[in-house]
């Protein structure tokens, strides 16, 4: 089920794209609530039905892993540093949406082994597989450097979801 994916999105027409917002966070993990305030304002204006509380949980996932593994240590300790090193992107087609984390490391994300369920982390890309319809990570080319990581999630035709 859970497996470390190096790839691109699936094939979406980037001029089909309904609506899109992006932030910027700070490398401290309060930018987690944040993140997950902007989510909830841009999805309250995207009608996205029942999914709503499955992507916000993804989000929450997605901006935690990378401001625990893929910052240095001492950028996440420091507190906000001149500029941002993680960006959350919110894509909506008709029928898709996709949540992306861009990060400055170029580790692959791996999903942790675990048997504890009451442990308090390393389930984040579980839930992640869980919650979305299909995930995924690709480095960045040209002059950024890192990579995404992002999840999608199928929407129904006006407003109708699963």
């Amino acid at each position: 089920m859970l497996k470390p994916l190096r790839q691109g999105l699936p094939p979406l027409d980037p001029a089909a794209v309904s609506d899109a917002a992006s932030c910027a966070l700070p490398a401290r993990y309060e930018a987690v609530g944040e993140a997950r305030r902007f989510t909830r304002a841009t999805l309250d204006q995207w009608d996205v039905g029942d999914r709503f509380d499955d992507i916000c949980l993804v989000v929450s996932e997605l901006v935690t892993n990378a401001l625990r593994h893929a910052l240095p240590t001492e950028a996440a300790a420091r507190g906000a540093e001149q500029g941002s090193h993680v960006r959350l992107h919110l894509m909506r087609w008709t029928e898709r949406l996709v949540c992306a984390v861009r990060d400055p490391s170029h580790d692959t994300p791996v999903p942790r082994d675990s048997d504890d369920f009451a442990a308090e982390s390393g389930r984040g890309l579980f839930l992640v597989d869980s919650f979305s319809d299909s995930w995924g990570w690709h480095p960045l080319a040209g002059t950024l450097s890192g990579k995404v990581v992002w999840a999608l999630f199928r929407l129904g035709p006006a407003g109708v979801n699963r």
